[in-house]
């Protein structure tokens, strides 16, 4: 049975260095150690594996071919080393860290692409991904860091959780320009009995038409159609196959469109507000609190944006 070898990075190294400078003495200045320690180095591995590492009489010094397969063995772990290492260093300096964010508001990609847009030029080493938080119980993920931030409009009590208010929103109603409804200020619920309500395909306790308005009324649509992209639901709308409801910075576009029509949800409006689940411990990380504070003011831009195309 072959004693075991027992191969640390600092082999590897010296491995890779003595065969990059030529010569032992040219490593050892690079390896920035003596000569003499260098050499003990190596004559230590090679006294464990029971084989040369260097044809001795080269000039340069060569490798045997057990030194070529350790060298091969440090040009593909040494660069990983040194890059597991760089990303120890932005952890421990606040410029590195994982931002994987789970969403359960379906129209929210409207604003985040910008807000992420913006976050990934000044924080380029955090690993940013989004995961629909519709597919899966988003705020067990986030407790058990399966993610680790939560955009939801269902604030709850959870301990180690922070709920960060990123934004006040307005359900608005759309329609085709020539719908019937079109004569009306504003829509209520009663409206809809007689309406194809186009939607996202989510369940209705995510859906602000109807927690917020048909479901406390009592009131059902004539049917509901669902629509996964919101481009297509305003096609459909267009074409006068159905209604909608949609936050108002989706709607920023279609405002003063002459296909379509806007009305506020009820006489007063409905107003909804957006808030970002964290772990407490990770709310006031440099990256993340420059998330939140572009989540709190980019969406706001494009519902400015509405409004002043809208006049």
């Amino acid at each position: 049975m072959s004693p075991a070898v027992h191969i640390e990075f600092r082999h590897l190294r010296t491995i890779k260095a003595i065969h990059d400078a030529g010569g032992v003495a040219r490593a050892a200045d690079q390896l920035n150690i003596t000569q003499s320690a260098l050499s003990h180095q190596v004559k230590g591995l090679e006294d464990q594996a029971g084989v040369e590492l260097f044809v001795r009489r080269s000039k340069p010094l060569k490798l045997s071919a057990a030194g070529m397969k350790l060298l091969r063995l440090a040009e593909r772990i040494l660069p990983e080393i040194e890059a597991t290492q760089e990303e120890f260093a932005g952890l421990v300096s606040g410029k590195a860290g994982r931002l994987h964010i789970a969403i359960e508001c379906h129209a929210c990609f409207e604003w985040l692409f910008p807000v992420l847009e913006k976050f990934r030029h000044a924080w380029p080493d955090v690993d940013v991904d989004i995961r629909p938080g519709l597919a899966f119980d988003a705020l067990p993920a986030l407790q058990k860091e399966t993610v680790d931030l939560v955009v939801s409009a269902d604030p709850e009590k959870i301990s180690g959780v922070d709920f960060t208010p990123l934004f006040d929103y307005e359900p608005v109603f759309v329609a085709s320009a020539g719908h019937p409804l079109a004569a009306k200020p504003f829509i209520e619920a009663e409206d809809f009995r007689d309406q194809t309500l186009i939607t996202y395909p989510v369940e209705r306790a995510r859906l602000d038409v109807f927690t917020e308005l048909l479901t406390p009324a009592k009131v059902e649509p004539r049917g509901v159609r669902q629509v996964e992209l919101t481009a297509v639901i305003l096609l459909l709308v267009a074409s006068g196959r159905g209604v909608a409801v949609l936050p108002d910075w989706v709607l920023r576009e279609v405002r003063y469109h002459s296909d379509y029509i806007t009305r506020p949800l009820t006489e007063k409006g409905l107003t909804k507000r957006l808030f970002a689940a964290t772990r407490s411990e990770d709310t006031t990380v440099p990256w993340m609190s420059h998330f939140l504070r572009l989540a709190r003011s980019e969406p706001v831009k494009l519902q400015r944006e509405g409004r002043r195309a809208a006049v």
